[in-house]
């Protein structure tokens, strides 16, 4: 009963005295921002995980700042997407009560695999569509084409003239108009001899009929 009574006294004293030292240890406020190593850029919502207090986690935000109560020479791990694993102590002798740090990542390359698409199934479904398929013309079928009647005269069609062309037909219409400026086109029904001519006709006419009947 005795050696009973004494160990649980020295059980009660060790952790009086263990929870005396761990009440007695010093607290800081750890913040920090994190930022890429290259680029200098913050990399939001990291997840940043003190393993020496029981591996309590806590999340960057979008800027990339966190801040939480920790402990004088805890260890720090940093993960995020993308991003090497980082692992950080915290300077064991911080004489004051908050500590603030500037961590770098630097981002993980990942090497994927080649992969290979086809769009065929089977080896017949290749040969099919290629044998299908069409070819482009070389430059001899294409200027052929373009000098084709058909062609030229879409052009013709479409094609919008040029100043020079316009200057051309500009230039032959004040010609012409400067040369039949005095020639005036009379009205023929105000001409007397094509109402004579007009008048011979009908008679003409009225006597074939006569001599025929």
């Amino acid at each position: 009963m005795k050696y009973a009574l004494t160990i649980l006294l020295l059980l009660f004293v060790s952790s009086v005295f263990a929870q005396q030292i761990t009440d007695n240890k010093k607290l800081i406020q750890f913040s920090g921002i994190i930022t890429d190593v290259d680029s200098n850029t913050v990399v939001p919502y990291v997840t940043v995980t003190n393993l020496s207090n029981k591996e309590q986690k806590y999340a960057a935000n979008y800027k990339g700042f966190f801040s939480f109560i920790a402990h004088p020479g805890d260890t720090i791990l940093y993960t995020a997407v993308g991003y090497r694993d980082l692992l950080l102590p915290i300077p064991a002798d911080i004489n004051e009560t908050k500590y603030t740090a500037i961590v770098k990542l630097k981002s993980e390359i990942v090497n994927l695999p080649t992969v290979r698409v086809y769009p065929w199934a089977t080896v017949e479904d290749f040969t099919k569509d290629f044998m299908t398929m069409k070819i482009a013309d070389d430059d001899y079928l294409i200027a052929i084409k373009n000098l084709s009647k058909q062609s030229i005269r879409g052009l013709m069609v479409t094609l919008p003239r040029d100043g020079g062309e316009i200057q051309s037909a500009n230039f032959r219409l004040n010609h012409y108009n400067s040369l039949n400026k005095n020639m005036t086109q009379t009205n023929p029904l105000l001409n007397p001899f094509a109402w004579g001519k007009l008048m011979q006709s009908i008679f003409k006419g009225d006597k074939s009929r006569s001599s025929d009947n």
